[in-house]
């Protein structure tokens, strides 16, 4: 029975989104509301792929129009001539201003914004909010869900260490199933892509990037549907690490290929006209690389989840006996396709990340060509 777990899980999170597509539907339509349903179904998807200040599980309409939010609060910390600290619960969905300390906030498209006690903002020509924002130091839910998720990483090699030490290198439990992974990590990317000499010590941030890009991406799969992954400032963040570890333990060669890759194959006077393309090639290198990596991992998950919110939507649409089933169908296969795409990502950015370590740390042995002695 226990293989049919991760199924019932992803087949759980389809339903459960499906549910929560309707209810917004049912919501929009006793609100009396002129939205179609296509426009209903983009800003859920919108909403879903966006970053929130609470963790909003499904809402519906009461009898007498309420519109009632089931959901977990977060803390809100915001720093405005002082430090303010309340529920969002008091933003109730961006319903109702919260007030703190005689100040006044308003919640518009995931932003917080001061205002009046009457909730007034102000917009220009675009339509852009241009009303004070405070320092936001919130705790919102993709933060929560990094905590989480550092927290198991924490806990689950702590008791795989406890283990090998007690069992003479020999792991229990759910350590057999998360060996081989370490074990493939540094025998299979970290190896031949950094050399023998200097893995060892890249180790930690390689296991570390992969397992948390890894329990990011599944925990995005659940019906608590946490696009972690998908936001571009956590992808920058993972990128960026991977850019100062690279250029900071870069070795000699490293650097000297970087602004001088030709060497001393060829006079100085020749190299000028050369370095004069090839050494910004070389620099703007330093950060395409990185780039490559934040913009692989963000886009890849946020089409994922895109496409599968878009398959459930199409039930909305068609509401008939043949449509309706095959979107749902079709969308349980999407499902079952992400999680090979979360581990895949976790994969490919560990083994970019590898690749540019093995390009900062290796070492060249320098041998004079005899064509070129005589230069």
């Amino acid at each position: 029975m226990r293989r049919f777990f991760t199924l019932r899980i992803l087949l759980l999170f389809t339903v459960f989104s499906a549910f929560s597509l309707e209810a917004v539907a049912k919501e929009e339509s006793a609100d009396g509301s002129k939205k179609d349903i296509k426009t209903e179904i983009k800003e859920y998807i919108d909403h879903h792929l966006k970053d929130s200040h609470d963790f909003s599980i499904f809402s519906y309409t009461a009898d007498n129009g309420e519109h009632v939010y089931v959901g977990i609060p977060l803390p809100v910390i915001l720093w405005d001539e002082g430090l303010h600290v309340f529920s969002s619960s008091k933003f109730h969905h961006g319903e109702t201003i919260a007030e703190s300390g005689g100040n006044y906030y308003a919640l518009e498209h995931g932003k917080i914004y001061k205002t009046d006690a009457e909730g007034n903002l102000s917009h220009d020509d675009e339509g852009h909010v241009t009303n004070a924002k405070p320092i936001d130091f919130s705790v919102t839910k993709n933060v929560v869900m990094m905590i989480i998720t550092g927290l198991l990483m924490l806990w689950l090699f702590s008791s795989l260490a406890k283990s090998y030490a007690k069992n003479n290198g020999v792991p229990t439990g759910a350590g057999r199933f998360f060996e081989p992974i370490v074990i493939y990590i540094r025998d299979d990317i970290a190896r031949p892509t950094i050399g023998e000499k200097r893995y060892k010590k890249y180790m930690p941030f390689l296991l570390t990037i992969f397992f948390f890009i890894w329990f990011l991406n599944m925990f995005g799969l659940t019906p608590l549907g946490i696009n972690v992954t998908g936001n571009i400032a956590i992808t920058f963040g993972l990128a960026l690490l991977t850019f100062l570890i690279t250029n900071f333990t870069g070795t000699k060669d490293y650097w000297k290929h970087l602004v001088d890759p030709l060497g001393d194959a060829m006079p100085w006077y020749g190299k000028i006209p050369i370095y004069i393309i090839l050494v910004p090639i070389e620099l703007l290198g330093l950060i395409i690389k990185p780039f490559a990596l934040l913009i692989r991992l963000y886009a890849n998950m946020q089409a994922g989840h895109i496409v599968l919110m878009s398959l459930i939507g199409l039930m909305f649409i068609f509401k008939s006996w043949i449509g309706s089933p095959l979107s749902f169908f079709l969308a349980f296969a999407i499902t079952l396709i992400e999680v090979l795409v979360a581990l895949l990502q976790a994969y490919i950015f560990t083994m970019l990340s590898s690749l540019y370590f093995g390009f900062a740390s290796e070492e060249h042995e320098h041998e004079e060509d005899p064509e070129l002695a005589h230069l």
